[in-house]
């Protein structure tokens, strides 16, 4: 059994380097990026489909249920860090930075309750991991992913830094060992004769 640990495609905002919001749909953009990593995964045995609820992610992981058939859950805690009062503003205008360590966004999540909630998403999943054979695809956001990355699992060879970009639809392979290893690191090679990869927004 792998997991397939993956972001959503790219959304409007996500090309404008605009916070999201909840319910931010993919745009032309990312529903190709989307199809295409549907058509590269439907090679896998994929038994089951994870996602968040928020609107991009759910449209990521329909297009992985229409080319797998694999049955699709979803849960909150899979949801991209609540940035609050900044949401919808251009990351340029913020006046912060909102990724700094101490940074809380008013009306939104601390990075201390963010990656609390990313221990409970990495609970659920291993949950069904363990009543799985075939392969799991977990459709997530970009900073969820960085904190797996960063907290829960093992990068091997694979070289890492805090400016590493995790692009739309990539997709980082993970087998079940002792620990749980990465051995391919948000790949995006089902990209390269179709859509573009866009941006770290």
């Amino acid at each position: 059994m792998t997991l397939l640990l993956i972001r959503h495609g790219e959304t409007e905002l996500n090309a404008g380097r605009v916070v999201q919001f909840p319910d931010t749909p993919l745009g032309a953009n990312g529903i190709a990026q989307a199809d295409a990593l549907g058509r590269h995964l439907a090679r896998r045995r994929i038994g089951l489909v994870l996602s968040s609820d928020y609107r991009r992610a759910r449209m990521t992981a329909d297009s992985l249920v229409r080319h797998t058939g694999a049955p699709l859950f979803e849960h909150d805690c899979l949801r991209e860090r609540n940035f609050g009062d900044y949401r919808g503003r251009p990351y340029a205008e913020h006046g912060v930075d909102i990724m700094a360590d101490n940074f809380e966004p008013p009306n939104g999540e601390s990075w201390a309750v963010f990656h609390a909630r990313v221990d409970r998403a990495w609970d659920f999943i291993l949950e069904h991991a363990g009543r799985q054979d075939a392969d799991i695809a977990v459709v997530t956001h970009g900073l969820v992913l960085r904190s797996l990355i960063e907290r829960k699992l093992h990068l091997g060879d694979h070289a890492y830094d805090t400016q590493f970009v995790v692009h739309n639809t990539s997709v980082t392979v993970v087998e079940r060992l002792a620990p749980w290893r990465i051995t391919e690191l948000a790949s995006i090679t089902h990209l390269e004769s179709g859509a573009r990869h866009g941006g770290p927004a």
